[in-house]
């Protein structure tokens, strides 16, 4: 490796639009990429809005589970961290429990052929870890309570504001990666110069949090190896579970729909006609409680093109590619953003002009498929599955599956069990229903001769 001394500057800076939520949401990312960084030797600053993670109280906030997938695991394992998340820290989800209108359940497993299974880790538990990780490379810096209030991209300086002490700072970095979430300050910078494409879109549902605590004897009150899901057409509750035998809840549906939710009997009477098997679990009373604290959160979902700023600055994670929840891949896919950095670094034997260039030029066609993915998923959780054509999809899928393991891989264990890039997860998707379009076309085609020569008989 090309032996440098440029100085990393990772950001994982909180704009304001966040201020009140109690969990640093970002921090992941910038910690990962500063760990792959330090390890090919490379001096790193990581700097972050907030005060040090680790040293506040856990708190609820708003702000949905993680789910741990092969992509985010592959780049856990790259720095040492794996086991130690896996083992003993994610609870594995190996099917989707579906909850009907009359309480009871049905399970889609992920994996019927391997037996894979998504993880639900807790974000502060990780965010942690990372942090923690980094303090055994002498060549990480980190800097907590510095507000980003200004940049020169081109000219690699940063201003800081820090929230301690009230003074202001100028740092000076031979590359800029921002890190810094889905409204990047980092990004805004970038928006200014030319060539620079950026579109952002919000869905017209919103997201509330609320929480299934556990029983009186400290146990799961229902199966816990599950995602949990109340599909019901326009809108959906799922319940991913948390290291203390609770559950994270999460609601999602149209602003109106949260709205008209404006009194307590018109709550419990949403809850008893569309989650009334929910009731008992959460508590009347706590689901009185936790729904009227908060509001509904926007879902927005971000993409943009180059990722990067010359040789001076690039953007990684939300910063590039904002997604919605629905396809677990948020995390992922900025986890798989450091994963493939560090392998580009290591093919130009990091020289940064040119890894910057690939990077940003190959990144984008698959973050801009994850995206789409994303949002055609919300439709599936909260609808398809419930229908007979979804279930008879997919076990075709998983008969062809377990039939030609190495030709036909579903959809969903492409995207969520493999490295495959997500656009080639799209193609070979497609591929798929052209095939069993043609097949059904000429079983069709055949039935009817049959049954024409059998009627003239």
């Amino acid at each position: 490796m090309r032996v440098t001394t440029f100085t990393c500057l990772v950001l994982d800076f909180r704009f304001s639009f966040f201020r009140h939520s109690t969990e640093n949401l970002k921090t992941r990312v910038g910690s990962l990429e500063a760990l792959y960084l330090a390890k090919r030797g490379h001096h790193v600053r990581l700097y972050e809005y907030r005060e040090d993670i680790r040293k506040t109280p856990q708190a609820r906030g708003r702000s949905i589970n993680l789910a741990l997938s092969v992509r985010g695991r592959r780049a856990l394992k790259d720095v040492g961290l794996e086991q130690h998340i896996v083992e003993q820290h994610g609870i594995p989800m190996r099917a989707r429990k579906i909850h009907r209108l009359d309480g009871s359940t049905y399970d889609i497993p992920y994996d019927a052929r391997t037996k894979q299974c998504i993880l639900s880790v807790g974000r502060n538990y990780l965010n942690s870890a990372l942090l923690k990780e980094s303090e055994n490379y002498e060549n990480v810096e980190k800097f907590f309570n510095h507000k980003l209030v200004d940049t020169n991209l081109k000219k690699g300086t940063l201003q800081f504001y820090k929230t301690d002490t009230k003074e202001t700072v100028e740092v000076q970095a031979d590359l800029i990666i921002g890190a810094d979430g889905a409204f990047s300050a980092v990004r805004k910078a970038m928006v200014k110069e030319p060539l620079f494409d950026y579109s952002q879109s919000y869905i017209e549902h919103g997201y509330m949090e609320l929480c299934i605590p556990a029983d009186d004897n400290g146990s799961f009150q229902m199966p816990a190896n599950y995602l949990h899901i109340w599909p019901r057409g326009n809108f959906m509750m799922i319940a991913l579970p948390n290291q203390d035998c609770s559950w994270t809840v999460t609601l999602f549906m149209p602003f109106s729909y949260f709205k008209s939710l404006d009194t307590e009997v018109r709550l419990i009477e949403f809850f008893e006609q569309y989650f009334p098997d929910s009731i008992p679990l959460i508590g009347r009373k706590k689901l009185l409680e936790d729904f009227f604290a908060g509001s509904p959160s926007p879902l927005v979902s971000i993409k943009c093109r180059p990722y990067h700023i010359g040789d001076k600055a690039l953007i990684i994670g939300d910063a590039a590619h904002a997604v919605v929840p629905f396809y677990g891949q948020g995390m992922n896919a900025g986890f798989e953003d450091c994963t493939l950095l560090d392998r580009i670094l290591q093919k130009y034997d990091d020289d940064v002009p040119r890894a910057l260039e690939e990077y940003s030029r190959t990144r984008w066609v698959d973050t801009f498929a994850v995206s789409d993915l994303a949002v055609y998923n919300y439709i599936e959780m909260r609808d398809l599955v419930t229908r007979p054509s979804y279930r008879l999809r997919k076990a075709l899928d998983d008969f062809i599956f377990w039939l030609l393991p190495d030709v036909w891989v579903p959809l969903y264990n492409s995207v969520t069990f493999s490295t495959m890039p997500y656009s080639q997860c799209v193609k070979n998707r497609q591929w798929q229903n052209k095939v069993l379009m043609s097949t059904f076309i000429v079983l069709g085609g055949l039935l009817t001769v049959v049954s024409t020569y059998a009627l003239t008989r």
